[in-house]
């Protein structure tokens, strides 16, 4: 049985960049207590017209595959990660195979949000280590920027996210020590409502309305408190369940790539984990948290800075809305 092994990575962010005192002018809000509560000095903002999820996903596919030496028509099948797809239906991956020039391969939308990155990698390392494909295209990419009000009473969320896309290129390998030793998911529905955009969802016979507008109903609603609380929970326990199970442990690691939610959150976890700032990639300063785009853009921007080299053991773990969370564990 083959081993699956990342053999390119690439990254995509508009042009725009919003910072906290941009969002000072919109809102009751200060770059102090942006920076207090989140890490988070600026992020990016797509434009429309030029940027959408599906063609930030390609820009960001396209430097992933030239990385790998591989081609579109190389690709046997895509795997694409995203909560903000261009349409209600279809979705997003779609959209990007035909932006390139991919074959009549299939692609596949997932929806597991901060998460997603994690759960679509997963898919694709069970098609290659099954035979089933050679080579396929991981995605995760984001607009959120015009999902929130930039006003007072959106603010909470707002100052959080951006836009952004990363992607990886999978490929089967014959080399047992190398590529994804294993991958941990897992969710809890109880909680869905604590982290979620209900509208316009198919419970309701009106979809959307003016006065769902009125009520701010259109608009993510978040429990920060205890989505803070589960997310310094579940990030060590999946963590260390990934390393377990391929009999290694946390020292072992030479680099932890976490879902960027919170700067708050993940200093958590490396205090929990005894992790030095070292093997632990931050970035969320630059781009806020771009959902299932954040942890290849964390995983890209590693490798172009040198931060991972051939061999080292390397993690990522996403927590969020579902609440859903996941592991991945490396050897690059």
């Amino acid at each position: 049985m083959p081993n699956s092994k990342i053999t390119g990575v690439g990254m995509y962010v508009p042009e725009q960049v919003v910072t906290n005192k941009d969002l000072s002018k919109l809102m009751d809000t200060t770059d102090e207590w942006i920076i207090e509560r989140t890490g988070i000095k600026e992020r990016r903002f797509f434009k429309e017209g030029e940027d959408t999820v599906s063609k930030m996903g390609a820009n960001a596919a396209e430097q992933a595959l030239l990385r790998a030496g591989k081609k579109p028509e190389d690709v046997d099948f895509i795997v694409f990660a995203t909560l903000s797809s261009d349409y209600n239906f279809p979705g997003s991956g779609v959209l990007m195979q035909r932006k390139l020039p991919f074959r009549q391969i299939g692609a596949l939308d997932v929806r597991a949000q901060c998460s997603g990155f994690i759960y679509a990698l997963s898919v694709a390392d069970q098609y290659i280590k099954s035979g089933t494909y050679k080579t396929v295209l991981v995605v995760g990419s984001e607009v959120q920027s015009n999902v929130f009000e930039l006003s007072d009473r959106g603010r909470n969320m707002a100052v959080i996210f951006g836009d952004g896309a990363g992607a990886v290129v999978l490929e089967a390998t014959d080399e047992k020590d190398k590529g994804i030793l294993g991958t941990k998911l897992h969710s809890d529905g109880r909680f869905a409502e604590e982290l979620y955009l209900e509208h316009p969802g198919s419970r309701r016979k009106q979809r959307y309305s003016p006065d769902m507008i009125e009520k701010g109903e259109l608009l993510p609603y978040m429990n920060g408190k205890l989505v803070f609380m589960n997310a310094i929970k579940y990030f060590p326990e999946v963590i260390r369940e990934v390393l377990t199970e391929s009999n290694l442990k946390e020292t072992d690691l030479d680099l932890l790539i976490p879902h960027q939610a919170n700067a708050r959150i993940t200093a958590a976890v490396q205090k929990e984990m005894n992790l030095p700032d070292s093997k632990v990639v931050s970035n969320i300063h630059k781009y806020g948290n771009t959902t299932a785009a954040s942890i290849p853009i964390a995983l890209c921007e590693a490798w172009q800075e040198g931060r991972i080299k051939e061999g080292d053991l390397i993690c990522m773990a996403g927590f969020g809305s579902g609440f859903m969370w996941a592991s991945a564990l490396i050897r690059w």
